[in-house]
């Protein structure tokens, strides 16, 4: 189930974009209430804003993905400039409720969720599998696309509340 959902992520970030973008721009809602309900959002879930929701990132990406660009090197820089959800989510990674968890019994190390998500592949001192490096899942930039437990032949990762 989770796995069809992630495969849907750009279209359900399409409609919800387009939804945001008529409350705020159409309807007159107040950015500070929206900005108020991502604090909580990102408290619950951290920072999935962006990649599920933000119409910036959805136009962001499909630009990207139009001009061909290599998606690892530069979709989704536009979450690091200037946007103060994406600040206030990133910094709320960390204490989220919801997060990526990896089952060290039932993984078999073949790499895939590192090779697929784009912190480990900008940055080598993260990794989703092995233990010495630092766990892209909880870095600030992590927006939970959820490529890596989509990509998981195992299924050894998953989203699980930490409470």
């Amino acid at each position: 189930m989770v796995k069809q959902i992630i495969r849907q992520r750009k279209i359900i970030q399409m409609i919800v974009a387009i939804g945001v973008y008529q409350l705020v721009f159409v309807q007159g809602f107040n950015l500070f209430y929206l900005l108020a309900a991502t604090i909580v959002l990102g408290g619950i879930t951290g920072k999935t804003f962006c990649r599920w929701m933000c119409p910036v990132g959805f136009i962001s990406e499909t630009i990207n993905t139009l001009m061909g660009k290599d998606q690892k090197a530069s979709l989704y820089n536009y979450h690091k400039v200037g946007c103060p959800i994406a600040w206030i989510q990133g910094y709320l990674n960390k204490q989220s409720f919801v997060k990526i968890k990896l089952d060290p019994k039932s993984c078999t190390r073949c790499g895939a969720c590192d090779n697929v998500c784009y912190i480990s592949a900008l940055n080598k001192e993260y990794s989703l599998i092995k233990p010495t490096k630092l766990d892209p899942a909880l870095s600030y930039r992590c927006s939970k696309c959820l490529d890596c437990v989509a990509v998981c032949p195992t299924g050894s990762l998953s989203l699980k509340l930490d409470a």
